[in-house]
């Protein structure tokens, strides 16, 4: 833990220290030095005011009426990073759900600590005194012992990895609704067990979930946010879309959404999925693990092969339409074009959230072509070509995934069938420009000018020779070089040696195709 820690920090400390005042590292940072993980960012607790704080660091930001001073950190040439220094404070009702009311300034790092969301984040840390030269230990030394402050057992419960509010769960949620995202985005992003197989998300219906990296929120907690879950409406799109996205992005998104979903948050801000949650669907889901819409999109994310944001929320999103196209039922049920009512669907979601144009739109793109239809011995590369012009050459790969997590999240267990390498085979010929004398550095327009040849069949035929020639030596695919030996099959008889090139030609296109086959293992 003592290595991840900068030196400015213990730098800022001692300086506040020799001020007279006391100071401490607090909240998520220590959090993640005791899971020995690098903090991204540094919160300092003081009961100097900010006025005092100003005075110390004169160099420094104060722009809030949080009692927060940054202090401005040189790190390399362009790099400048921000120590938030906070007095201690103590909070007052939270009439909108997010914000204070009123800020008042604690006088105990007991009092501070005890308005935080989480125990695991109610944690302080002291940094020893820096002794004179000659005894030990020196700030810094690698034998330096941090005390821990721990008022709410927040060290057993990282032991045991446990979300747990930090005193009475209804006021914390009341006085700020986002932190119940915060509570399952902790549970799915804090490290644990390498990620494993999902099980059914039928285990999870109407239960307490536990991350399968060990990670739960603990009970009282859970109860409160199915308790106080209507209150997200007070929190913005914006900030509930940064704590989703974190989850979407995290090694368990998969569990996470079902815990949104257990917890009633997730009907707080994507309702569609309420009429996808016991909806049946026919053909090859209906005896399979994933019966369920919700279900099946569920597994999908938890499949998905991708880390893209845009790839994940096509793989949970590709069926939303489903329960808006229902026709039939039992084996029978149909769900015709529901990838278009799908992608509106998303369109709307991801809009509502405040996504970026960006990822809506590639996502929109994702969902409403997931369903591409391709047979080896039906679809030829014109179908292929089709496929790529409407989705985008640089979005295939992408779209392939989507494939590749909706068929894992079927029930399958083969994640790329024949078909589906034969496709990607197709796309990456048809992706090629063809061998051809257009890869020549020269054409039929540098023959006439440089070599005053009139228009003609044998330019044809001179360019086919130095392509043949080429294949042969690359690096002879040079201007100069071409138009020299161009120059020496002037007066030649072209007819044996177009034809010797032609073939040579259709050879290397041959081997190329085989190349490409053998890349995806098709025939």
């Amino acid at each position: 833990m003592k290595n991840l820690m900068p030196d400015y920090v213990s730098d800022i400390i001692k300086k506040l220290e020799t001020g007279g005042f006391k100071a401490f590292v607090v909240g998520g940072c220590v959090r993640d030095l005791m899971l020995n993980k690098a903090p991204k960012d540094w919160d300092i607790a003081t009961n100097a005011k900010p006025e005092e704080v100003l005075k110390i660091f004169p160099d420094s930001v104060y722009e809030n009426q949080f009692g927060t001073v940054g202090i401005k950190i040189k790190e390399g040439e362009d790099t400048v990073d921000v120590v938030e220094i906070t007095t201690y404070r103590i909070e007052s009702k939270y009439t909108d759900k997010r914000h204070p009311d009123e800020i008042k300034f604690a006088k105990t790092l007991e009092e501070d600590l005890s308005r935080r969301d989480f125990t695991i984040n109610s944690l302080a840390i002291k940094i020893p005194p820096l002794r004179p030269s000659g005894t030990s230990p020196q700030r810094g030394a690698e034998d330096m012992c941090y005390e821990i402050i721990d008022p709410f057992d927040g060290q057993k419960d990282l032991k045991s990895r446990i979300i747990r509010a930090v005193g009475n769960a209804d006021d914390r949620f009341n006085e700020d609704a986002l932190r119940m995202m915060r509570a399952v985005r902790f549970a799915s992003t804090l490290n644990g067990n390498p990620k494993s197989e999902i099980r059914n998300p039928k285990q999870y219906q109407n239960s307490k979930l536990k991350i399968q990296n060990g990670w739960e929120i603990e009970n009282n907690t859970f109860n409160a946010i199915r308790k106080n879950a209507g209150n997200l409406k007070f929190i913005s799109a914006e900030r509930i879309r940064d704590e989703f996205e974190k989850i979407i992005l995290s090694d368990h998104p998969a569990e996470g959404v079902i815990m949104l979903h257990e917890t009633g948050l997730l009907r707080q801000f994507i309702p569609e999925f309420e009429k996808a949650v016991g909806m049946e669907q026919g053909f090859h889901h209906y005896d399979g693990p994933y019966r369920h819409v919700f279900d099946h999109l569920i597994a999908s994310l938890e499949k998905c092969p991708s880390k893209k944001l845009e790839v994940r929320l096509a793989s949970l999103l590709h069926d939303i339409g489903k329960p808006q196209t229902k026709g039939g039922s039992g084996k029978a049920t149909t769900f015709y074009n529901h990838q278009y009512a799908g992608a509106k669907i998303t369109r709307q979601i991801l809009s509502r959230l405040r996504f970026s144009r960006e990822t809506i739109d590639k996502t929109v793109l994702l969902v409403q072509n997931h369903m591409f239809y391709y047979n080896v011995d039906e679809v030829g590369e014109a179908g292929v070509r089709r496929v790529v012009r409407k989705v985008g050459m640089e979005n295939i790969n992408d779209l392939i995934d989507v494939r590749i997590a909706d068929r894992l999240g079927s029930g399958v267990k083969k994640a790329v069938p024949y078909k589906l390498r034969h496709f990607k085979y197709m796309v990456e010929k048809v992706s090629k420009d063809p061998i051809s004398v257009k890869q020549l550095k020269i054409n039929g327009n540098d023959l006439i000018r440089e070599l005053k040849m009139q228009p003609g069949p044998k330019i044809g035929g001179i360019l086919d020779v130095l392509l043949a020639e080429v294949i042969e030596k690359p690096e002879l695919n040079d201007k100069k070089d071409l138009l020299k030996f161009a120059k020496k099959l002037l007066n030649e008889d072209l007819s044996n040696l177009r034809e010797m090139a032609k073939n040579k030609i259709k050879e290397e296109q041959k081997l190329e195709d085989e190349e490409t086959k053998g890349k995806y293992w098709v025939k």
